[in-house]
């Protein structure tokens, strides 16, 4: 190589500064912070899909306080738990997809009448069947697994429906992540107190 050639006389380089390219992202969104936004955090109820973004420190502090829940009626706590054992999926009875007026008066033509229907299925469909009247609560038999589910809504066997609905929703106040700071320790209590109660109410308890 010849270092007087004409060839290479006139290349020339950058400095350095001039060939960096400086990365840009999103800012945290906490008021007063400029530290780049790395982590996402749901903005809240109705706002689904939205997210605000937050640094570390902020998006942490975020969580603590935050609460899905809040302002919302007990009633409306108990139906949303209610969903989320069916992942808030759309559920129907039985005969109420798909059965048009002209089949709902062929079943009331056709309906045999005088015959026990205990669990009401031709009865939502207008069936004329009548239903056997529910036993005694008294004269049932205590199984093993509702004894359990007694025990662990904390309530006498001989408790009334109402008094399980009193007690089921003060335990889910209790034991839900949400009103104890976000502190996922008593979700496992949580999900026993579910599993109890809907058990009670499938065996005609509540």
């Amino acid at each position: 190589m010849k270092f007087d050639s004409p060839i290479f006389d006139r290349i020339r380089v950058k400095p350095n500064r001039d060939r960096t390219v400086k990365a840009e992202g999103p800012v945290c969104e906490w008021h007063g912070c400029t530290h780049p936004a790395t982590h996402r955090a749901p903005k809240g109820r109705d706002r689904e899909g939205q997210f605000w973004r937050y640094c570390f420190d902020h998006v942490r502090a975020y969580n603590q306080s935050y609460n899905y829940f809040s302002g919302m009626p007990d009633e409306d706590v108990m139906a949303y738990q209610k969903d989320a054992m069916t992942g808030h999926r759309p559920t129907w009875k039985m005969g109420s997809r798909g059965a048009g007026a002209a089949r709902e008066a062929h079943a009331r033509q056709h309906q045999p009448e005088g015959f026990a229907d205990p669990f009401g299925m031709f009865g939502e469909m207008g069936g004329t069947a009548r239903p056997e009247p529910e036993p005694p609560r008294e004269n049932r038999m205590i199984r093993n697994a509702e004894r359990r589910a007694f025990e662990s809504l904390g309530v006498e066997i001989s408790a009334t429906p109402q008094e399980i609905k009193a007690r089921f929703k003060i335990l889910v106040k209790k034991y839900h992540p949400d009103a104890n700071g976000g502190d996922i320790s008593t979700e496992d209590r949580l999900r026993d107190v579910i599993q109890a109660y809907n058990h009670l109410k499938n065996a005609g308890y509540c």
